[in-house]
């Protein structure tokens, strides 16, 4: 099934048979990355008294919970109320699911224990015409990421600097395949988070989002795509979400 998109005055065409997910699969308890401590990702069954909500412990169907913290367990969307006193919501603030998206793998810069991305490098990239969202694949891009405990390791972050260029570049969907566009411990300044979204401020961007912990394999290529942000309609700052990939033919 092909589709033909206009983006700005542009065509571009994709096929809708074709996408590529780069989120992190929601299997259980240790078969997801997680990050700054909390608690992995539980599906269990239903019990109640003989009764239990699994086929395979004998029950007539399956009828589970699912106990996950969105911004500590696989990928995720956030808004503006991730930070914000106000109670900005993920249901509310993502009003376009779809996207002209840019991947870039970045092989993050080194200064003593930490690695981050810099305003030198999102300055070189050479941003398609219209794109407004930006996808990061860092280097080394490896498999066991989706399934990586990242509490504790000082994971790759994103230069203030850098963020507030990508901003006036115009993005306004963000992405990266590490647990937080922060240091993980920064003394709470979370100083990319409000670059990004301009907050605290008169203006802050409402409809901007950040996706962490994507995870884009080798096999696709850094360039174009249409984005498709999948979330789901919770009255929370944060979502588990699926980025869906199409191939750009313009």
């Amino acid at each position: 099934m092909k589709a033909s998109i206009e983006i700005a005055g542009k065509e571009y065409e994709i096929n809708l048979n074709e996408g590529r997910s780069i989120s992190t699969p929601f299997y259980g308890k240790n078969h997801l990355p997680r990050a700054f401590y909390s608690p992995q990702l539980d599906i269990e069954p239903v019990r109640m008294d003989n009764w239990v909500g699994s086929t395979t412990e004998g029950g007539i169907l399956n009828f589970k919970n699912i106990f996950i913290n969105p911004h500590g367990n696989g990928t995720h969307t956030e808004c503006l109320g991730h930070i914000a006193v106000e109670p900005y919501l993920i249901k509310d603030c993502l009003t376009n699911t779809h996207q002209l998206g840019q991947l870039i793998t970045i092989d993050p810069e080194k200064l003593k224990d930490d690695y981050f991305i810099s305003l030198e490098q999102v300055q070189a990239i050479h941003f398609a015409e219209s794109v407004n969202c930006l996808m990061i694949r860092t280097l080394p891009n490896q498999p066991e990421d989706k399934i990586k405990d990242w509490s504790g390791t000082n994971p790759c972050y994103i230069r203030y600097e850098a963020m507030e260029f990508l901003v006036k570049k115009g993005i306004e969907h963000f992405m990266i395949d590490t647990p937080s566009v922060d240091r993980e411990e920064d003394e709470g300044k979370l100083l990319a988070h409000k670059a990004f979204w301009n907050y605290p401020s008169d203006l802050p961007r409402l409809d901007a989002t950040i996706t962490e912990m994507i995870y884009a394999p080798d096999d696709i290529q850094d360039g174009l795509y249409i984005v498709n942000i999948q979330t789901l309609p919770l009255a929370m700052d944060a979502s588990p979400s699926n980025i869906l990939l199409y191939k750009v033919k313009d």
